[in-house]
């Protein structure tokens, strides 16, 4: 049973007339009936009652009729839903980005990409530069926004965004008063730094910074969300390095100055390969443009 000949047989039970119905198609009639014939032989029941003077569906004509049309007009949807869907006009599209990246790049890209793609539905996932990597590599991600990543072998990488990385101290911390933080000034401090397992570009940037010191900064304790990171330095427990967009989360009990230098940190849009045209869109949103 073919496709061409359910739809045949659906133009001949509009019109109930082969003439009329291989002019609708463009076919010649000899042809239509031969297929709607052949049809009825597949079934093993005949559609149509057929006389000199009309044609008229029979019982199961009518019963077929109905499923078919249905169906077909399901098929129909369904093909233009793929299409649209390669077109990058609806679909899904999985994004992940850390935490640092919701203060400044995603909110505006999230508005401006539902502007351009109302009808793509967008996963947004807070999540580590490690855990992005992950899911990326796995598939369950078709893009993210990661820290400092290095080179990744199954990723394609392309730097967004550099900012300056800040000293985020306690209040009360004798170095809050200092115009700028040195790295030896930092020598022997407790440190707060997120797992290396979680976001290992963005804390070996961190730690390179006091390579060259006898006394390091010790991590005194982990944290997995920025937020927290800043929970732990108002609370006294150590000091921290971080991005300056930090400074736009406004938390009671902490201060930032500015680090000796200006070291700074990347972020990068990674992928597996190549994208959707949605996903194209949204990283052109994420550039402040737009793909079209």
């Amino acid at each position: 049973m073919e496709l061409r000949q359910l739809r045949y047989f659906l133009v001949v039970a509009d019109e109930l007339h082969f003439g009329r119905a291989a002019e609708r198609l463009h076919i010649t009639q000899p042809p239509l009936t031969v297929a709607v014939k052949r049809l009825e032989h597949e079934l093993g029941v005949p559609l149509f009652d057929r006389t000199t003077r009309r044609v008229t569906l029979t019982p199961a004509g009518k019963a077929f009729r109905e499923k078919i049309g249905a169906a077909l007009d399901e098929l129909d949807e369904a093909a233009g839903d793929v299409a649209e869907v390669a077109a990058g006009k609806s679909g899904k599209i999985r994004v992940g980005f850390v935490s640092s990246a919701s203060y400044t790049t995603v909110p505006e890209a999230i508005r401006s990409f539902r502007e351009q793609r109302p009808r793509v539905d967008l996963v947004l996932a807070p999540l580590t530069s490690g855990e992005q990597i992950e899911q990326l590599l796995d598939g369950e991600l078709d893009l993210g926004l990661v820290r400092d990543p290095g080179p990744v072998p199954g990723l394609r990488l392309e730097l967004l965004s550099t900012e300056d990385l800040v000293v985020v101290l306690p209040e009360s911390h004798p170095l809050a008063a200092v115009e700028e933080v040195k790295p030896e000034l930092l020598e022997g401090e407790p440190m707060i730094l997120f797992p290396y397992r979680l976001m290992p570009g963005f804390v070996s940037r961190v730690l390179q910074l006091f390579g060259h010191l006898a006394t390091p900064p010790v991590v005194a304790q982990q944290a997995i969300h920025q937020e927290t990171v800043l929970g732990l330095v108002a609370a006294g427990l150590g000091v921290s390095v971080l991005p300056q967009s930090v400074q736009r989360f406004h938390m009671p009990g902490i201060t930032t100055r500015p680090f000796a230098g200006r070291p700074q940190t990347e972020l990068h849009v990674a992928r597996g390969g190549d994208g959707s045209p949605a996903v194209e869109e949204f990283i052109a949103c994420l550039k402040g443009g737009n793909a079209n």
